[in-house]
């Protein structure tokens, strides 16, 4: 037999999403002080070593594990993630899920029933038959493959389009997993919390920390990155190419206008998150912590820190 569900529920992940520069990891640590908590990173870049200025990381599990050159997947991510949590879990510890990139942080809490790696040779005959055939000649493609697939997925998008055609070789589809995303069938008990801060001191905080990424040197960083092999999936890093190629001054306003937009699409993304508990982010870093503490003990009975 199992372990009896109430002692699975006496440990329940913790999960923290909110978009960029709401304060997610100041929290999560504060959090982990309280709870003999452990933090796994839930964010798509700051998987990427060589970029700690610019991808802001964090003192997390799943941070600075592949080089720039990887190029990252969903399914390896989860992969990942899954038994890093259940890894503290069987410690009872008290795993800290915090990010802001959605399809991770989806993928860290749930099964979503991804499809199968393809193999190197594969992607690399797809990728050459993308650029040969053009954008909408490998669409094309790819509807007669896979209408469903090719109606949610932009002839211009290369990598989701190489990776459909290469399902497709599989007898697999990249459409299923659009339809599973919203699930809570989690695979642990889980608390999800989301940091909500107003438009205003958000772009606030926005602003000082791009100032301070050129104020630590991220332009120097950037420079070291880009003298190697960049992967796609790692050049979608906000400001790599920005920051290499622009002046200080326009370079700062430019991440700024896209630091914005994502954090408005990351707002957009969190209220979509099913049974998410809302918390104000504009207090000071310990009462925020103190607030989803007490929210979570009195859910799931949460162990306090001094527990053995």
């Amino acid at each position: 037999m199992g372990e009896p569900l109430e002692q699975k529920q006496s440990f329940p992940v913790i999960a923290i999403f909110g978009p960029t520069a709401s304060g997610k990891s100041a929290v999560a640590e504060a959090i982990a002080e309280r709870v003999s908590g452990e933090l796994v990173s839930a964010d798509a870049m700051q998987v990427y070593r060589g970029l700690p200025i610019l991808t802001n990381q964090s003192q997390a599990r799943l941070v600075a594990i592949w080089p720039l050159d990887h190029e990252a997947s969903l399914g390896e991510y989860a992969r990942l993630a899954h038994a890093e949590i259940d890894e503290i879990l069987s410690r009872k510890k008290t795993p800290i899920v915090v990010g802001g990139t959605g399809l991770y942080f989806r993928a860290a809490l749930c099964e979503l029933g991804l499809p199968p790696a393809p193999k190197p040779e594969a992607r690399e005959r797809w990728q050459i038959a993308y650029d040969e055939l053009g954008p909408e000649g490998a669409h094309a493609l790819l509807a007669d493959r896979d209408p469903e697939t090719a109606s949610v997925v932009h002839a211009n998008d290369r990598r989701r389009v190489v990776r459909a055609l290469e399902l497709s070789d599989l007898g697999h589809t990249l459409r299923p997993t659009v339809d599973r995303l919203w699930s809570e069938d989690f695979r642990h008990a889980s608390i999800v919390f989301g940091l909500e801060l107003r438009p205003a001191e958000l772009e606030k905080r926005i602003k000082a920390r791009t100032r301070s990424m050129f104020e630590r040197d991220v332009a120097g960083e950037v420079a070291q990155a880009l003298a190697r092999p960049v992967s796609t999936t790692a050049s979608k890093v906000i400001g790599l190419r920005e920051i290499a190629g622009l002046e200080r001054e326009q370079a700062i306003a430019v991440v700024i206008k896209r630091t914005r937009r994502y954090a408005a699409y990351q707002r957009k993304w969190m209220r979509r998150l099913p049974g998410l508990v809302s918390v104000r982010a504009d207090r000071p870093i310990g009462e925020i912590a103190d607030e989803i503490v007490e929210v979570a003990r009195t859910r799931k009975r949460l162990p306090s820190a001094r527990a053995d």
